[in-house]
């Protein structure tokens, strides 16, 4: 008696990637390093920054802009919190730094969702949202 048992599928099951689509892995790293940094006291910022300047301008320009936003927000945030840290003398900066951290969260919101929908972040050159 043989066993002529061959395999149903000799496809590869290993997951497929769009040749022509770019990784966005180091760009959600880099969000997430600016979520961190609300923990971290800025100290992860600082790494997603670098990480941010090391590769831009080496992607399409849709995740170009990503690594732009990122930059933007990291120097955007460095100035609403030393903002709020002086304000802090005044009483007033400790509302003004839960201000900075909503904003910082709305902005790495906002740039993974169009992350995901492989376009560039809106309004990337908005000091608000």
């Amino acid at each position: 008696m043989t066993d002529n048992l061959q395999p149903d599928d000799n496809r590869d099951h290993r997951a497929v990637t769009d040749p022509g689509s770019p990784d966005t892995t180091i760009p959600i790293v880099i969000y997430a390093l600016f979520l961190a940094g609300i923990i971290s006291g800025g100290l992860t910022q600082l790494v997603g920054v670098v990480i941010a300047y090391v590769y831009r301008g080496k992607g399409p320009h849709w995740l170009d802009e990503h690594y732009r936003y990122h930059i933007r927000t990291f120097w955007m945030a460095m100035l609403y919190f030393a903002v709020s840290g002086l304000l802090t003398l005044i009483m007033i900066g400790f509302v003004t730094w839960l201000l900075a951290v909503i904003w910082l969260v709305i902005r790495c919101v906002k740039g993974l969702k169009s992350l995901q929908e492989k376009r560039a972040p809106d309004n990337v050159d908005t000091w608000l949202f």
